[in-house]
């Protein structure tokens, strides 16, 4: 399997309002960037839909070493909470209904072909290619004529 670096963020300012995700994926000498702005939105659903982008747009069954600055996205995906929120019907630890449902699901289905490991990486830091991901996540946000609305937003 090829192993490809994703590197993902969102953006929403104010929290929840208008939102962007940002994505760069490398594989050797190849380099393919990805965002996408919405009208209202949080800053979690942004981190996630980062995550499912990048792996939608994968066009075979690889190793992908995605890197987000999301503690909530990859601490779902490492320790552990999905496979918990999925056999307790979508339930948190306190009974209470998983946010972004829709995400986690839509992750989950594109995740399947691939042996995915996920990397917190500390943000703002000067990692290059994390920055860009940020950069291109506000600049899906601040482009209010492209903005879209998120049908799973609910607020």
């Amino acid at each position: 399997m090829s192993t490809i670096e994703i590197y993902t963020d969102g953006a929403c300012s104010p929290n929840p309002g208008p939102g962007g995700y940002g994505v760069v994926m490398t594989f050797g000498e190849h380099r393919k960037e990805l965002a996408g702005g919405f009208l209202d939105t949080t800053n979690n659903r942004m981190e996630i839909l980062a995550v499912v982008v990048a792996l939608e747009n994968l066009k075979r069954p690889c190793e992908p070493v995605i890197y987000s600055d999301s503690k909530y996205v990859v601490n779902a995906l490492t320790q552990g909470w999905i496979e918990n929120w999925q056999a307790k019907g979508w339930k948190t630890s306190a009974k209470q209904p998983v946010k972004n449902i829709d995400l986690w699901k839509r992750l989950l289905v594109a995740a399947e072909p691939h042996k995915v490991h996920y990397r917190w990486v500390k943000g703002h830091n000067g990692h290059p290619l994390n920055d860009r991901a940020d950069e291109l996540a506000v600049e899906a946000r601040l482009d209010e004529g492209a903005l879209v609305e998120d049908g799973g937003y609910e607020p």
